[in-house]
């Protein structure tokens, strides 16, 4: 598959954006949001190499759990880079990341590298920036993220961004965000969805709820793993009061 072919497929995926204005306003932000998805389309294509729109998505790597190896495979990383990138583990936040991949490789490839790289972000606590960094995401899009929350699953995600754009596309961008689970209340799959989660440390997870506080999460988890890697399972949970 030629990568014109890939980033004209690409912007098929994002239709015209539907709701919440009407007559030459409405047509002016769509044409504005399809141009800003073309761009982001094309920067992203030089990462998807040969692979269609799905299989790039599907092969994003985790910054916190990939190898050397699987990192030099992203288009505009070497192996001093990918060294550099494990260094500076474990990446808490997007922001985080791409600051030491710009320096690295200069803003312009950290961005390219975001169609195969990417640490996923919490859509109820994630600058506008950050969206904006998903390959495809404009302005328009971004403020749609913004717009539903906060969110209590990725089920009102998949809900609310479904209004604007198809299914594929909503499991596209699903592939770079989360919504925090509940550690009292989620389910085993749940958690199972956490990257890197094993089915021993899910056991963990639920051996010890209900939790009264992260503080009880941090000292019982952590005495499974290293600070670090119980930083990097933090990100994905939370406690709703009376979970």
């Amino acid at each position: 598959m030629s990568r014109h072919h890939i980033a004209t497929l690409a912007i098929a995926m994002i239709p015209v954006l539907t709701g919440g204005c009407g007559g030459d306003e409405h047509a002016a932000e769509s044409e504005h949001a399809a141009a800003e998805s073309e761009h982001a389309a094309a920067a992203s294509t030089e990462a998807m190499g040969d692979m269609d729109a799905a299989d790039a998505a599907a092969a994003l790597l985790n910054p916190n759990l990939a190898t050397e190896d699987e990192l030099t495979a992203v288009p505009g990383i070497t192996a001093e880079v990918a060294a550099a990138v494990g260094g500076g583990r474990p990446y808490l936040r997007a922001e985080d990341l791409h600051a030491a991949l710009a320096e690295a490789v200069g803003d312009e490839a950290a961005l390219a590298a975001y169609g195969a790289l990417w640490l996923p972000i919490n859509l109820n606590d994630v600058t506008t920036d950050e969206i904006l960094r998903i390959p495809g995401v404009g302005d328009r899009m971004a403020h749609e993220f913004e717009e539903y929350r906060p969110y209590v699953d990725m089920g009102e995600f998949r809900m609310e961004i479904g209004k604007y754009v198809d299914e594929e596309e909503v499991e596209r961008l699903a592939r770079y965000v989360y919504v925090p689970i509940d550690l009292n209340s989620v389910t085993r799959e749940e958690i199972m969805a956490v990257p890197g989660m094993s089915e021993r440390m899910a056991h963990e997870f639920e051996e010890y709820r209900p939790y009264t506080d992260l503080d009880q999460f941090r000292r019982e988890i952590g005495k499974y793993v290293d600070e670090n890697e119980v930083a990097r399972f933090e990100r994905y949970v939370t406690l709703n009061p009376g979970g």
